[in-house]
């Protein structure tokens, strides 16, 4: 049977594009849709800011004309200058239980860094961490978080024969809530909290976090610099992060600590919105809104989504107080439980932490390698 792997060059073939892992997952009750506004917006390179400092290519798999496949490529010119590699990135790769079908498109993608003087391939990746990252091998049975890969298991095993290897690993915990926190955390929460050089601020308004959403942004790239694949943000993209989540976050699930007038830390929670999601089937018209929003508002689970603290202000039990905080208002609030979203294996200084409070890895992602 003839299958071809062909570069996306028309509207028609991004549309074929965005919506295949729809059909992919059709028999995978725990698949989430994306919001297909936004994939939109992601893929389209006049459109998405990230597209000005990499280059890409989105390819479809096609056999006897019908598509069985996706995936993207990816060079982050930025983050190679600033790590000095030579490294292509492969993400967003749909396909049904096909062998050659899964080759062929890697062998197109890896072809193409190739072709670009890449040196290795990794994936499943993004423009950037904030962008899903990693498939999933172990915990199958949990529900997903936000902006994370719910693939099916035999993808694990088509990357082992494809000959890709292990580049690093990420873990998820779930913590699970009591009606108090344990006495050892609230003592080193207290003893933070009595530094006076700093202060930390909740919110209940969306109005009042507004004049927050850049500053904490702008920590992301003192505190993310060394987190693996991270690229810091420009001005443009630390707006569009702004406008995307800022209009679903509930102002009562950020906690952010101040030094003076400069944020130092920062923790954001966001409600697990699955079955919202689910239900509008990724559209947010016309009743894809309330019924996200209802969800969030039924949720019993919290899912984190962003935190940091600045370097020179590490070791201080910000950690702690900020957690603390998040976690007497997710108690307060009703929720059963916080999903800690991806931590990186080698991260064991914030894994300790977690565990400290009965944090239970759930779900493993691991992020491949291959040499060109």
């Amino acid at each position: 049977m003839a299958l071809e792997v062909t570069a996306v060059r028309s509207p028609r073939e991004l549309r074929e594009f965005i919506y295949l892992p729809a059909k992919v997952n059709r028999n995978n009750p725990l698949w989430i849709p994306p919001i297909y506004m936004d994939n939109w917006k992601f893929f389209d390179a006049k459109k998405n800011r990230a597209f000005q400092h990499a280059d890409a290519v989105l390819a479809l798999a096609r056999r006897n004309g019908r598509v069985v496949g996706r995936i993207m490529g990816i060079v982050n010119r930025r983050c190679n200058e600033l790590r000095h590699e030579c490294t292509g990135r492969f993400g967003f790769l749909e396909c049904y239980e096909e062998q050659d079908v899964f080759n062929a498109m890697l062998t197109f993608v890896e072809n193409w860094a190739r072709g670009l003087g890449m040196n290795k391939l990794v994936g499943p990746m993004g423009f950037s961490d904030q962008d899903p990252q990693g498939f999933l091998y172990e915990g199958f049975d949990c529900d997903p978080t936000l902006d994370s890969f719910h693939n099916f298991p035999y993808i694990v095993r088509f990357m082992d024969a494809a000959g890709y290897t292990k580049e690093v690993d990420y873990v998820n915990y779930i913590v699970k809530l009591s009606d108090r926190l344990p006495d050892f955390y609230e003592k080193i929460s207290a003893r933070a909290a009595r530094q006076t050089e700093f202060r930390l601020v909740e919110f209940t308004k969306s109005k009042e976090l507004r004049p927050f959403g850049e500053r904490i942004f702008g920590l992301m790239n003192l505190t993310y610099t060394n987190i693996y694949g991270y690229v810091p943000l420009t001005d443009a993209e630390m707006d569009a992060l702004a406008k995307q989540y800022l209009p679903v976050i509930d102002p009562r699930f950020v906690k952010v600590v101040v030094k003076g007038e400069d944020v130092v830390g920062f923790f954001i929670g966001i409600p697990h919105m699955n079955e919202g999601l689910r239900r509008c089937k990724g559209h947010l018209f016309p009743f894809g809104i309330l019924q996200i929003m209802a969800a969030m508002k039924k949720a019993k689970q919290l899912d984190a989504l962003l935190a940091g603290i600045r370097e020179d202000c590490r070791g201080r039990g910000l950690d702690v107080m900020m957690g603390a905080a998040i976690m007497r208002t997710a108690i307060a609030a009703g929720f059963e439980k916080i999903d800690s979203h991806h931590e990186l294996e080698t991260n064991l200084k914030m894994r300790a932490e977690v565990e400290r409070v009965g944090g239970q890895i759930v779900k493993r992602f691991r992020i491949y390698q291959k040499a060109l």
